[in-house]
């Protein structure tokens, strides 16, 4: 496991039940969430992503792998980041828990979001790139 590499522990409160965190790591800009991502946190989840970019150049990483549960509404955030991501030149890859993999896997998104099982794996993937 790369230095650095793992959940990020100072997460902030985004809303009653997302709290959300970010850290530039060596090879891309980490953010990491814990809670739902559902009707109610979804306007706060693309804000606070949207709001860190900045200029930043390096991939990004969205580990979703602490989310409880995601709904309609989540998978909709993650489709509006993601093409965000693609019209700014952005790499970007999306880290899920299995409750995660299996709604994105549902509706058919694991490629358009480059999911991946875990932290190291999309680590690991960036490192290789």
């Amino acid at each position: 496991m790369l230095k650095g590499a793992g959940a990020i522990s100072d997460l902030q409160r985004l809303t009653v039940s997302l709290r959300g965190g970010y850290e530039q790591q060596p090879q891309c800009l980490l953010f990491s969430f814990t809670g739902q991502l559902d009707a109610y946190s979804d306007k706060q989840f693309i804000e606070f992503v949207s709001g860190h970019l900045g200029e930043v150049s390096r991939p990004v990483v969205l580990d979703l792998s602490r989310i409880d549960f995601l709904d309609s509404s989540g998978l909709g955030a993650l489709v509006q980041l993601a093409k965000q991501f693609q019209q700014s030149g952005h790499n970007f890859l999306v880290v899920g828990n299995a409750r995660v993999v299996q709604t994105v896997k549902l509706v058919r998104l694991e490629e358009f979001l480059h999911l991946q099982p875990d932290l190291d794996t999309a680590l690991g993937r960036l490192s290789a790139a």
